[in-house]
């Protein structure tokens, strides 16, 4: 069944500038995703969507492909990954006739990817056929607990009925680790987190890196994962 693996990597990156080929470790970040992909075996097309010349040439350089540039109404600031997605398989379904089962979408900023778990996902997708599966941490701090705030302080708890209990008698609340997405084609390739397959990282496996403090923080736990 042939799969594709989209990286999705525009060049107007606003809080880093040029975030999705600045410098890790000596490689441009997009290479990780691109050789994990790779590596992993599990596609029969690694391309990257862009609309930068440099990015595209970066990422032919790492082995991917760039058969064409992203269009400038999914490049804007609006645009969403399932935009993006969409747009790459209908273009290959209509120059390449090319259709695929399985969509892996990779964020280019993702140093941190393990292919273990990409592998993880697929036999997720595959043998529970949902629609889509993405990797998932834990809230390091009970959202229960949280507070509302105001001008002059606290307002409230966002909910009150929980303000006297115990941090570990309440329901553990998950996010989006934000890595990578396996989407079913055969469920209308719609990218949705509902009744959606899950694979649980650590706090130290993922980092979403928005601003150059995640940047650090990216940086550091690569290098207690790999003993960098």
């Amino acid at each position: 069944m042939p799969n594709i693996c989209i990286i999705p990597a525009r060049g107007g990156s606003k809080r880093i500038e040029r975030k999705n080929i600045k410098d890790f470790f000596g490689q441009p970040i997009i290479s990780y995703s691109i050789s994990a992909a790779i590596t992993s075996g599990l596609f029969d097309e690694v391309m990257v969507s862009t609309d930068d010349d440099e990015i595209a040439s970066i990422a032919i350089s790492c082995g991917a492909s760039v058969p064409f540039l992203r269009s400038a109404k999914n490049s804007d600031d609006f645009a969403t990954t399932a935009d993006v997605i969409d747009e790459v398989l209908e273009q290959y379904q209509q120059f390449q006739q090319k259709k695929f089962d399985y969509v892996c979408c990779i964020y280019p900023t993702a140093p941190l990817i393990n292919i273990t778990h990409l592998k993880e996902g697929y036999d997720l997708i595959v043998q529970h056929h949902y629609p889509t599966v993405f990797p998932a941490i834990e809230f390091s701090y009970p959202v229960w607990r949280g507070l509302t705030l105001n001008e002059e302080g606290v307002s409230n708890f966002a909910w009150p009925e929980y303000k006297n209990a115990r941090s570990q008698d309440l329901q553990p609340i998950y996010h989006d680790a934000g890595q990578w997405y396996w989407i079913n084609v055969r469920h209308g390739c719609v990218l949705s987190l509902e009744n959606a397959g899950v694979v649980k990282l650590s706090e130290m496996e993922c980092q979403d890196i928005d601003n150059l403090s995640d940047w650090t923080l990216a940086e550091m736990k690569y290098k207690l994962l790999n003993n960098a």
